[in-house]
């Protein structure tokens, strides 16, 4: 079960640096995400190189944890919103729920649930 010290600073993490450094601190080695129903997506390196393909399509990434957050044991849900300002001047705003199991201090497993329609691009204002 993560401590509320470990949770409190995976959030801090999460605002204040490059997901996949966020990756790497917070993840266990055989971790996985999956977002929505999609097929996960397995292994510490192919979730780290799968975050930098999408923060290099970026040009910043504004992250938000909207309180509070939830533990139960060794599962802790956060809702997140996320801003993405991207290359080509457009940007995207999204809110999802992330559901974690934690393995100790480290993530070992993560599902995301959006609203897929979210990802379509606006222009920026």
């Amino acid at each position: 079960m993560p401590s509320i010290r470990t949770i409190e600073s995976f959030i801090k993490a999460v605002e204040e640096y490059p997901h996949d450094q966020v990756i790497k601190n917070y993840y266990a080695e055989n971790a996985s995400i999956q977002e929505n129903q999609n097929t996960p997506r397995i292994g510490i390196e192919n979730l780290v190189k799968n975050e930098r393909k999408m923060l290099q399509k970026a040009i910043k990434v504004y992250s938000e944890c909207i309180r509070p957050f939830f533990r139960i044991e060794d599962t802790v849900v956060i809702r997140w919103k996320f801003r993405f300002e991207w290359m080509d001047g457009s940007i995207t705003e999204i809110e999802e729920i992330a559901y974690q199991k934690w393995n100790g201090e480290k993530i070992y497993q993560e599902q995301f649930f959006y609203d897929p329609k979210q990802f379509v691009p606006k222009k920026r204002s």
